[in-house]
């Protein structure tokens, strides 16, 4: 009976952390850290983050096509294979 309780208990603490680790992850950087850490401040990690997301955006499109065309092959070589 109190499996499913362990069960909701961690799967709240990982939702939590992963929402925590999000927040930590989008929070702007002080202007004294991020000088030291050889960038120049939150608008260029912005910049970075449009970046990957155009790439990431055309990987996907990519990937999306190659399935699209897999899959075509595939069904084509069923068709010929079942009659």
């Amino acid at each position: 009976m109190g499996a499913w309780r362990t069960k909701l208990i961690l799967l709240l603490i990982v939702y939590f952390a992963g929402f925590a680790t999000a927040i930590y992850t989008i929070a702007p950087v002080p202007n004294e850290q991020a000088k030291s850490a050889g960038e120049k401040g939150f608008p260029s990690a912005l910049v970075k983050s449009d970046e990957f997301a155009e790439s990431f955006n055309s990987g996907m499109h990519k990937c999306l096509d190659f399935s699209k065309k897999a899959a075509r092959h595939v069904s084509q070589l069923v068709k010929e294979k079942t009659g």
